[in-house]
């Protein structure tokens, strides 16, 4: 392993109550293997003291760099700059919170010895509320159902991949990133190491109900034309009721076989049903057409507002991510 170089990677996003116990334990793992690494923190524009705290952990570390966003770009686009300016042989996702053990990492290498390009970590425990746990389960197995690309089950960001796969990550021009579903999506060679995920260290979640729901959107939307297919047999199911219900009609105004008084409800009913299901397809056809609309748009992902630590090697990213 001697003379390889590691990567690891941290989204950061007000997390000055994690940030001393995290380095320091990812630093002790680090620094009993036989490599060279660098750690790249991606503070997310956080309004505590990360950032304050990261630029103290670069003063006494030089492995320790620095890429801050001018303003909050989310969790995926953290992940996708810290791929972009990463160097290694070998890139480690982690999350900032500690619910991603930095002591996973001598298992992540161990099976990149072995010829894997990318290890993904499956996640056999969580310790978030039953709930969650339940729709985290739900979504998982919903995704793989109606994905065309093979997503391993209960794996988050968490992973390490091999710097060809990072490459070619980066080389994707999309700017809705799933990123679990991109690296599954290149191929290569995959394999899944099980952990037990801890809770949070300290703090408060970052990621709200909404901001799940619109990572989980974009896991389906992005790997799947399923809403679309059920949007047309929706319509189908919807027209042939229709038709049926109309035939009904027609025979028992003919053969007058039921007597009652004709009234509003099936009106509305049949108008209710028709206008939900309309609505429900052109909120499909929404969702792919934001999509397309920010694609088109040709935006950069994300703004940088400071690099420290990086060389001459990133010049052109800076460049491009910083208007410098």
């Amino acid at each position: 392993m001697s003379g390889n170089l590691l990567s690891v990677i941290f989204p950061i996003y007000n997390e000055e109550e994690v940030l001393p116990h995290l380095y320091e334990r990812t630093r002790n793992v680090l620094a009993a293997l036989d490599l060279d690494y660098e750690i790249i923190f991606i503070n997310d524009a956080s309004r505590d003291r990360s950032l304050e705290i990261l630029q103290g952990f670069n003063r006494s570390d030089p492995k320790v760099k620095i890429l801050s966003f001018s303003r909050n770009f989310g969790h995926q686009m953290a992940i996708t700059a810290g791929l972009q300016f990463s160097r290694g042989d070998a890139v480690i996702i982690l999350d900032g919170d500690l619910q991603d053990p930095p002591e996973i990492i001598p298992r992540f290498l161990e099976k990149w010895r072995e010829g894997y390009q990318v290890v993904y970590a499956v996640r056999a425990t969580r310790k978030d509320p039953l709930l969650m746990r339940i729709l985290y389960k739900t979504y998982y197995r919903l995704l793989k159902a109606i994905s065309k690309t093979e997503i391993p089950l209960d794996s988050g960001d968490c992973c390490l991949v091999d710097r060809k796969v990072a490459n070619l990550i980066n080389a994707i021009p999309e700017r809705n990133r799933f990123i679990r579903g991109l690296r599954s999506w290149v191929g290569f060679r995959q394999t899944g190491i099980r952990y037990d995920r801890d809770k949070r260290f300290a703090g408060k979640p970052k990621y709200t109900f909404f901001k799940l729901l619109h990572l989980a959107m974009d896991g389906i939307i992005s790997f799947s034309e399923i809403p679309l297919k059920i949007s047309i047999l929706i319509g189908f199911f919807v027209s042939i009721s229709s038709l049926l219900y109309s035939v009904y009609l027609i025979a028992n105004t003919i053969f007058n076989f039921q007597h009652r008084i004709p009234g509003w409800a099936s009106i509305v009913v049949g108008i209710t049903l028709l206008g939900g299901v309309q609505l429900t397809v052109m909120g499909f056809l929404g969702e792919y057409i934001i999509r397309i609309f920010d694609e088109v748009k040709g935006r950069p992902p994300y703004i940088l507002n400071g690099c420290i630590g990086f060389d001459d090697h990133h010049a052109e990213n800076i460049r491009r991510y910083s208007g410098l």
